[in-house]
């Protein structure tokens, strides 16, 4: 019996955060860190989860007994564990023949980038386990963690591409961003994870008219793809965090962390944590690790 092993990239969202989840066009980018998922089939009726982390340390380990398919719940359930029998009964629902013909597996997740990152450490599981299970990811992570599904196409592809959602369906299409001030784009790490939800949840409480802010996003979306020179793109993301701002009534966080930068920086994603997206003539390494921020990344480096 011959392990499988399946593989999916991790995501940044250079532009429509929030907005995308009411059908703003976004532009998004797969990511050089992803996560595998390793299965292989064993006699007994087991399965065997064991995840490391980027350094290769065992991350979380557990073991579910299996029945004709369906996992057996374990005395002293920890969070993780839950939210695993959750998708796997998620994907039953999807595939009701999941594992119904199978003893049992060895299960093994192997990440390439630290877990606090937020390059997608959950939509990643759920298009491995998708691909596993062979049923459509969407329609997993809609099951389980919800969001705009961004990631899941991120996942699944490995150029820039712009996003959105129409009619409840994802629309997904390549798009031609390699700009050529590239070597002046950055993404540094503001030292913790941001919960996604917690960001959804603000911005459903505070947003207005937001037709007219997602003609507007769509509008610098589009821009940015095309941008030919640094300053039009620095104004863009300006733009940008502006509007995202007025939306979620939250200040953008430059005037928070960094008003004296001379350069543009975007929130990603959930505003308040994970990675900004920087842009500056200069190389900005010395002022964001002199300020603690030790994870700065080129853009080359972090795009596949």
């Amino acid at each position: 019996m011959k392990s499988k092993t399946f593989y999916s990239h991790g995501k940044l969202l250079l532009s429509g955060e929030y907005v995308v989840l009411d059908g703003a066009l976004s532009l998004t980018i797969p990511t050089k860190f992803g996560q595998s998922l390793i299965i292989e089939p064993i006699e007994e009726h087991v399965l065997y989860w064991k995840s490391f982390d980027e350094t290769k340390n065992v991350w979380f380990e557990k073991q579910f007994e299996l029945n004709h398919g369906e996992l057996i719940e374990t005395i002293q359930q920890d969070d993780i564990s839950k939210r695993l029998i959750q998708i796997i009964n998620a994907v039953k629902t999807l595939n009701p023949k999941f594992l119904n013909d199978a003893s049992g597996f060895r299960i093994e997740t192997h990440l390439e980038f630290p877990k606090n990152w937020g390059l997608g450490t959950s939509s990643t599981l759920i298009n491995n386990i998708a691909q596993w299970a062979n049923i459509n990811a969407f329609k997993l992570l809609d099951k389980t963690f919800g969001g705009s599904g961004y990631d899941i196409a991120c996942a699944q592809n490995n150029t820039p591409i712009t996003y959105q959602i129409d009619n409840k369906k994802p629309i997904v299409k390549t798009a031609e961003f390699n700009p050529s001030f590239k070597e002046h784009l950055y993404f540094v790490h503001l030292n913790k994870k941001q919960n996604s939800r917690e960001g959804i949840k603000h911005y459903r409480e505070n947003k207005e008219n937001v037709q007219l802010t997602i003609a507007k996003i769509n509008t610098i979306t589009l821009e940015m793809v095309g941008s030919k020179n640094l300053d039009h793109f620095q104004n863009l993301m300006t733009q940008h965090e502006t509007i995202i701002s007025k939306v979620t009534k939250q200040p953008p966080v430059k005037n928070i962390l960094f008003k004296d930068f001379d350069g543009a920086i975007k929130s990603l994603g959930a505003w308040g944590g994970d990675f900004v997206m920087v842009a500056s003539k200069n190389n900005p390494s010395e002022y964001f690790k002199g300020k603690g921020y030790e994870t700065v990344i080129p853009y080359s480096k972090m795009l596949l």
